[in-house]
């Protein structure tokens, strides 16, 4: 049977067409077909409105433009979103981390990181605590089969870091991150941004993720919606920290705190799931002990 991902609708319209789906993913490089990807010029989707309009619009008759193509790694992730958005019933879970501890101990090992030579940040421990939680709960450790009878489940815990780069978003991948200390994986992180960002990441150091982190914590934000990337199940997004006002027996406390983001597919994953999958990670990432035992 076919890998790729493609809706019931799609899968009909290429056998009417006659369009091998294998060939076509193939050619796209990539695992999810739309609609619009059954074109001939592959381009990105057309939204009709229901009105007999879509967005190619001459915005030149407005005032003066310019343009600027998109390379073509951007076109094939902007497809590769738009399908994800339409194929998947995606819902996000906002939560926020108590992140005292953590930070205190990061600090503490500011000199042996130094001695290592290794930037070791925030990162690292969310990346070790997911890959926790990923053991802790299997079924987002999953990926839907493509006729959605089955949930594959896996016996290895890989993490996607979504990398902004020049080029576009690119998403390599830590392997056997539930099997690295912090240390190996800080190491990682910074290796596989930097080159993420030279574009010298190999094809086999891309894909193949459990699930995926993406950080804005260093640009700002309070909250956001991640776009599951499939076959992975669930996406966590993280933000800028911010000191919270908790009360203690009616005495107010000032506490660093982490918002954490979520999405998670619907049809696998359901919201109490989700809950107590993210009270897991809160509690990981507020005692970094138990994240590295």
């Amino acid at each position: 049977m076919s890998q790729v991902i493609a809706s019931p609708t799609v899968r009909r319209i290429a056998r009417e067409k006659g369009i091998d789906l294998d060939a076509r993913a193939r050619e796209l490089g990539r695992e999810t077909l739309a609609r619009e990807d059954l074109e001939t010029g592959h381009g990105p989707a057309r939204a009709d409105t229901g009105h007999g309009t879509c967005w190619d619009v001459d915005h030149a008759r407005y005032g003066p433009v310019s343009e600027e193509p998109m390379a073509r790694f951007a076109q094939v992730a902007a497809r590769n979103l738009a399908a994800a958005q339409v194929l998947i019933p995606a819902v996000t879970h906002h939560e926020r981390a108590d992140i005292s501890a953590l930070e205190q101990f990061r600090k503490s090992l500011k000199p042996e990181a130094e001695a290592r030579g290794v930037k070791l940040t925030a990162l690292a421990f969310h990346v070790r605590a997911l890959a926790r939680c990923m053991r802790d709960f299997p079924r987002f450790n999953a990926s839907l089969s493509p006729d959605g009878d089955r949930l594959i489940l896996k016996d290895y815990v890989h993490i996607g870091i979504a990398v902004d780069t020049p080029h576009g978003l690119m998403v390599p991948v830590i392997r056997d991150a539930d099997r690295k200390g912090i240390w190996q994986i800080a190491r990682e992180i910074a290796d596989l941004s930097g080159r993420a960002r030279e574009r010298k990441v190999r094809a086999e150091e891309m894909g193949g993720a459990s699930t995926s982190i993406t950080n804005l914590g260093a640009i700002g934000g309070t909250a956001f919606t991640p776009i599951v990337n499939p076959p992975e199940v669930a996406i966590l997004g993280i933000t800028r920290s911010e000191t919270v006002t908790v009360w203690d027996d009616g005495t107010p406390r000032p506490v660093p705190m982490v918002p954490l983001d979520l999405s998670y597919d619907h049809r696998v994953i359901n919201g109490a799931d989700a809950a107590r999958f993210m009270a897991r990670l809160c509690e990981l990432v507020a005692d970094p002990r138990r994240m590295l035992i």
